[in-house]
């Protein structure tokens, strides 16, 4: 969904940013060969070029809304960071009816194992709900 393109989103524990291209190579697509995640996340094993498929796909789609979670701590710590050093997982909104903007999922995925149980999670989710809420799809 292009509508995210431009938004980052600030929390205490996470930063959201718009899944990019550059994302994928990095980090995203060495954490989807974990066949824990693949089980986790109902995924099948994708090879590099597949993956950019699939950014640029969810990118395009009308009917999701995807942003990578950093760490926050990390990311406002050392100056010049990457966003691709502080990755932990990624959060998706998936709009379930078009026509009645209301109506969606959230998943959320925080691939990396020590970043786990420690809210990050939670955050994440609370600012996508935050987000999809006051997004300019709402009908309202």
């Amino acid at each position: 969904m292009r509508l995210n393109q431009n938004t980052m989103l600030l929390g205490k524990k996470v930063v959201l940013v718009p899944y990019t291209s550059e994302h994928v190579p990095s980090r995203y697509h060495e954490w989807m060969k974990s066949e824990e995640l693949q089980r986790l996340t109902a995924s099948e094993p994708l090879t590099l070029e597949q993956e950019y498929a699939m950014q640029r796909s969810w990118r395009e789609d009308a009917d999701k809304c995807t942003f990578i979670v950093l760490d926050a701590e990390k990311w406002q710590a050392q100056p010049g960071a990457t966003e691709e050093s502080c990755m932990v997982g990624d959060v998706n909104l998936f709009l379930t009816d078009l026509e009645d903007p209301t109506l969606g999922e959230i998943e959320v995925m925080i691939a990396e194992p020590s970043c786990r149980g420690k809210g990050l999670g939670t955050e994440a989710v609370l600012a996508m709900l935050s987000y999809g809420g006051d997004s300019p799809t709402d009908s309202e």
